[in-house]
């Protein structure tokens, strides 16, 4: 089975930043797809980033474009996010997906494999 494991998360002022991980095992990368999505306490899952792993192509959300990037280390089958000037409005438990699409979606449906989130809080 596929295992998406995400690390990173943690408390951080404003102004901040934290880098989180995505290692998926049990699968290759190429043809494929991975995805960051964060989901605060009342609110719907939302889409963040995303990378296609064969070209290294990047998408992001309007909320995070200039602030946040996302990366890939081929040699360690990882995917990271690098979040600078962290505000209060991204705290949310961050999940990173995977999917066998050579494209980037950006719904959370299109998502075969998921991580169980970090958390990340920011403080104002």
């Amino acid at each position: 089975q596929v295992q998406v494991v995400e690390s990173g998360g943690g408390l951080v002022q404003a102004g901040g930043s934290l880098r989180l991980s995505c290692v998926a095992s049990g699968r290759t990368f190429s043809n494929a797809a991975m995805g960051w999505f964060r989901q605060a306490p009342g609110k719907e899952r939302e889409f963040v980033a995303g990378l296609r792993w064969s070209t290294g192509t990047t998408y992001y959300a309007d909320s995070v474009k200039g602030r946040f990037t996302v990366s890939r280390d081929n040699a360690k089958n990882t995917v990271y996010l690098q979040m600078n000037s962290l505000q209060p409005e991204d705290t949310a438990v961050y999940y990173c997906a995977a999917q066998r699409v050579n494209r980037i979606l950006i719904s959370a449906g299109a998502y075969d494999y998921w991580g169980q989130g970090t958390q990340v809080t920011v403080s104002s």
